[in-house]
């Protein structure tokens, strides 16, 4: 089963700008160790994954009424910083969740990616 791992929010790190470049490295270096542990599964392949642009430089398109409106910025709703994300392809939930151990402190969400046909 694909599973979708959103970075959703800093958690105990701090924003990437106020990181030293010590601990932004250390920060990467995570990421990879992250990958390498994906690697050593033989029931696991990461499938994807990126680091995002900061919502500031986002474009939300909203429709309704059948009207698309085109706005600068994140949604509003959303409070967390939206850092990055990967998909899976593992056997479950809880290698997931073990996988995203090795992940730097984030606020991190995991669903399932629907099949359709």
């Amino acid at each position: 089963m694909k599973y979708f791992v959103l970075l959703a929010g800093y958690g105990e790190m701090k924003p990437w700008e106020q990181m030293t470049p010590e601990e932004q490295e250390a920060g990467m270096m995570a990421h990879v160790a992250f990958d390498e542990a994906c690697s050593a599964k033989a029931s696991v392949e990461l499938v994807g994954g990126e680091a995002l642009g900061d919502g500031s430089v986002a474009t939300t398109l909203r429709t309704r009424g059948g009207e698309m409106t085109v706005t600068d910025g994140p949604f509003a709703e959303s409070a967390e910083h939206i850092g990055g994300y990967y998909v899976l392809d593992a056997p479950d939930l809880d290698t997931v969740i073990e996988l995203c151990k090795v992940l730097p402190a984030y606020d991190i969400e995991v669903r399932p990616v629907l099949e359709t046909p």
